[in-house]
């Protein structure tokens, strides 16, 4: 079971530190514990119960087979994020947010094909025979396409999920998101307004080791799902095997 995370873990990690009050957004009072030497120090309690509401409605979609998208582009979340994602092998966007990777998905759909296309050619033989210049152009085309693209590559369909760090540099991600009704789970600091995402986790998403502890609690709930959906894979098999046998028996018997 996925380790909860206690008030001293957050501490710990600076999960409490806001940005300067002349900074705030109003809509974050209610999260707002205090003002300590114009900074807004966060209400541990309140991120506590926000995580434990998030990481429960996560595990319920992962269990059901769907995928929860990390998007992250700010730097001091993208290698964090990115290793997350892949250990748990959820799509993830860390380099620039392309305008209309969710509304306009079949355009992005296109572009993944043609770097599987592009990737299918690099290792055919007919590849060495092209010329210098065309190997080259088509290199530089796949660096680029899997820079942008490269964390989505194996996403076949909308994600059901996102779970955001910084909803004010992510607006767009979060927009397109509310146009299609797809929840947004989010690290929410107090520069920036709550009421935009589904699932608001009050924390600092500035400092290394805030979102390196949140980023790692939420994928250790994703994993414990993904093992709960194993299992109950293999029991729904093993339940359809003997179901099976009992009616090979009952064939036998009634044959007899």
């Amino acid at each position: 079971m996925a380790k909860k995370l206690t008030y001293q873990d957050l501490l710990d990690a600076g999960v409490h530190f806001g940005h300067l009050t002349r900074k705030w957004n109003p809509k974050m009072a209610e999260y707002i514990f205090m003002e300590n030497n114009g900074i807004h120090i966060i209400d541990l309690n309140k991120s506590l119960s926000c995580l434990e509401e998030a990481a429960f409605a996560m595990k319920n979609i992962v269990r059901s087979g769907r995928k929860i998208m990390f998007v992250a582009t700010k730097k001091q979340a993208k290698d964090i994020v990115t290793e997350e994602a892949k250990r748990l092998n959820m799509p993830y966007v860390t380099e620039r947010w392309l305008g209309g990777m969710l509304t306009n998905f079949a355009t992005i759909r296109k572009s993944l094909k043609k770097l599987s296309q592009i990737d299918k050619l690099m290792k055919d033989e007919a590849y060495q025979n092209l010329q210098k210049k065309e190997r080259l152009t088509l290199t530089r085309e796949k660096a680029k396409l899997e820079k942008q693209l490269g964390g989505i590559v194996d996403l076949n369909r909308l994600p059901a999920a996102l779970f955001v760090i910084d909803v004010k540099r992510e607006h767009i991600a979060v927009k397109e998101a509310q146009k299609l009704n797809i929840p947004v789970f989010a690290m929410v600091d107090t520069n920036s307004d709550p009421t935009t995402v589904d699932f608001p986790i009050p924390a600092n998403d500035d400092a290394f080791k805030s979102i390196s502890l949140i980023t790692g609690h939420i994928g250790s709930v994703i994993e414990e799902a993904l093992m709960e959906r194993k299992k109950d894979k293999e029991e729904a098999s093993l339940k359809k095997d003997e179901e099976e046998k009992r009616k090979v028996d009952t064939a036998v018997e009634e044959a007899k």
